[in-house]
C-alpha cells in the first residue's frame, strides 16, 4: 500500500488573518490561496512567473504566487485583492483603475492591483517612467497600458 506524500505544516497570515495548513511540498502559493483558503480574486494564467496576474504581497515584496511554494511563505504576511479594500472603502488604486479606466476583462486586473500597490507602498509618487518599469511584469492584452499607467500616476493625486 502506497503511504501518503508527505506534508510541510505551515503558519502564515493572509489580509491579517491566521492560517494553519497541511501542505505537500510541491504546492503553489496560488493554489493555497485560491482553494485551501478560498480566495478566489488571486488569479493563475502563465504558471511560469511571467505575466502578473497572480501577484501577491508577501511580507511587504510582490511575488509571483504561481511559482512560489506554499512552504516558503511559512511565518509570512500575504495580502491579496482581497485585503487591498479596508472598512468597506476601495484603496485609492483600486478607485483609480475604476476612474481612469485601467482594467477591462478583469484577468489581469488583481495582479496589475496588487503590483500598482506594492510600488505606491514603497514610492507614493511615482513618475511614469518609474510606474512603466515596475509594471513590465504585468501583462495585459485588453487596455494598451495607457489607462493602467495613467491610474497609478494618478491614484495618490486624487485620493
Amino acid at each position: 500500500m502506497p503511504s501518503a506524500p508527505p506534508t510541510v505544516h505551515i503558519q502564515l497570515s493572509i489580509n491579517g488573518q491566521a492560517y494553519e495548513a497541511e501542505v505537500p511540498p510541491y504546492r503553489t502559493l496560488v493554489d493555497l490561496v485560491r482553494y485551501d483558503c478560498g480566495l478566489t480574486g488571486t488569479k493563475e494564467a502563465c504558471g511560469v512567473g511571467v505575466c502578473g496576474a497572480c501577484t501577491v504581497i508577501m511580507n511587504g515584496a510582490m511575488v509571483a504566487s504561481c511559482i512560489t511554494l506554499a512552504a516558503q511563505a511559512d511565518g509570512a504576511a500575504i495580502e491579496t485583492i482581497e485585503g487591498v479594500a479596508a472598512d468597506g472603502r476601495l484603496h485609492p488604486i483600486q478607485q483609480a483603475f475604476l476612474r481612469y479606466g485601467g482594467f477591462q476583462c478583469g484577468a489581469c486586473t488583481p495582479g496589475q492591483i496588487m503590483a500598482a500597490k506594492a510600488l505606491l507602498d514603497e514610492n507614493p509618487h511615482p513618475s511614469e517612467p518609474q510606474v512603466r518599469e515596475w509594471m513590465m511584469g504585468n501583462l495585459c492584452r485588453c487596455t494598451g497600458y495607457y489607462q493602467i499607467v495613467e491610474a497609478i500616476t494618478k491614484a495618490m493625486v486624487d485620493e
